[in-house]
């Protein structure tokens, strides 16, 4: 479905304070765009630290604002040690509302912080409310739990200035599988603005070059951007020293968030285990996954769009704090047969880990247990765009009719 969106501009924000999600999901949505309109350009803001690690299509491009940080109890800091918060802030608010101005986009597109980091994006969403650009909130299936997530939103006052500012809320989900404001107080006007999208395929670029993907059989063991995944990995490498019977060849990719002692002291142990190879980083996980027997991971949004995508049996080992986002959709996907999950303090029983381990790759593939599970934003979101594009088109052409 190639169309013509002639000089047609989006705008994405991805406040990117923790892991590599936000970013990822933006990505994935731009390239979908860009090769089924031509002509359109996509522009994503982003606070992820290596937003310049990975590889942009033509007419996709991102502008980097300074990085925060969000730390384990959820406090946020500067990444730059001599700059403190508030002017951090108020550089990337002042850098958002800026790149709004000049880039005059159509559509802009907002990952799961409705008002953006701290209230960032609110005096952008004002303005560009004003030039009848139209405004759309994207959120993943699984939010949080709903009483943190009412707790968090109710500070802010966000629910009424969803209902105020946006003219689209996308889920990133299918609506049987979760409803990401389940539990809280919709009002009817938000809840007529919301679409259940689905899941956002994934799949191997075409043009790929070689060499990413170990030669062989292996369990792919990923925990994101690796910020917290380091028990994870310990838990593994533990699993394998315990049971001489567990002679899958794993790979083991750190994450580029991981903590630099934690990352080196993984290193060391993992060293020690012939069956066990471990990386830092890949900026090409789809095609990891892809090669991969099975998957272990810890279920972000992305990790699970790909395992579903590439039909890989998989064991979820979900973070259940500060955030519950995890281990809700670990859960609902364990309940639909999808994957299978352990809770971390199962996963420390490092008998118990390596049986699960020792079975998976003759598990399921998600395919097989859920035959009716379709993954279908990314067309979704296209057909979506070709009609917000066609409406402002044509409004475009009556103002024009009306002036003559």
């Amino acid at each position: 479905m190639t169309q013509h969106a002639q000089n047609a501009r989006i705008l994405m924000y991805s406040h990117d304070t923790f892991g590599l999600g936000h970013l990822q999901r933006c990505r994935t949505i731009a390239h979908s765009l860009v090769e089924d309109f031509h002509g359109l350009q996509v522009l994503i803001i982003s606070g992820a630290t290596i937003a310049g690690a990975f590889d942009y299509r033509a007419r996709v491009d991102f502008v980097k604002i300074p990085s925060v940080i969000k730390l384990r109890n959820g406090e946020y800091t500067s990444l730059e040690k001599d700059i403190d918060l508030h002017e951090t802030l108020r550089m990337r608010q002042s850098i958002i509302r800026h790149t709004a101005e000049t880039f005059r986009p159509d559509i802009f597109i907002v990952d799961k912080e409705p008002l953006g980091l701290r209230g960032e994006i609110e005096d952008t969403l004002s303005y560009l409310k004003t030039r009848g650009t139209t405004l759309v909130l994207g959120l993943r299936e699984v939010m949080d739990a709903p009483h943190l997530l009412e707790a968090e939103w109710a500070r802010r006052d966000v629910m009424r200035k969803i209902g105020l500012f946006y003219d689209k809320v996308w889920a990133y989900g299918p609506p049987d599988f979760y409803d990401p404001l389940t539990g809280l107080d919709v009002p009817p006007a938000v809840r007529a603005k919301m679409r259940f999208v689905g899941f956002l395929q994934r799949s191997l670029q075409r043009n790929e070059l070689p060499g990413h993907r170990p030669e062989g059989d292996y369990i792919l063991v990923t925990t994101g951007g690796g910020g917290d995944g380091a028990e994870l990995i310990h838990d593994v490498i533990d699993a394998y020293q315990q049971d001489p019977q567990l002679q899958h060849r794993a790979l083991i990719v750190l994450g580029p968030y991981m903590p630099a002692r934690k990352r080196n002291k993984l290193l060391r142990k993992g060293s020690k285990i012939p069956y066990v190879r471990i990386i830092e980083f890949d900026n090409r996980m789809e095609d990891l996954i892809a090669g991969a027997k099975a998957v272990v991971a810890m279920g972000g949004y992305n990790t699970y769009c790909e395992i579903l995508s590439f039909d890989k049996p998989a064991l979820i080992v979900p973070r259940v704090e500060p955030r519950e986002e995890q281990l809700i959709r670990a859960r609902r996907a364990a309940e639909l047969g999808l994957v299978e999950m352990l809770l971390p303090e199962e996963a420390k029983d490092s008998q118990r880990f390596a049986d699960a381990l020792v079975a998976l790759p003759d598990r399921p593939r998600p395919s097989q247990s859920n035959p009716h599970l379709t993954l279908e934003g990314l067309p979704h979101i296209s057909e979506i765009v070709a009609e917000l594009l066609d409406r402002r088109a044509g409004h475009h052409l009556s103002v024009i009719e009306g002036m003559n």
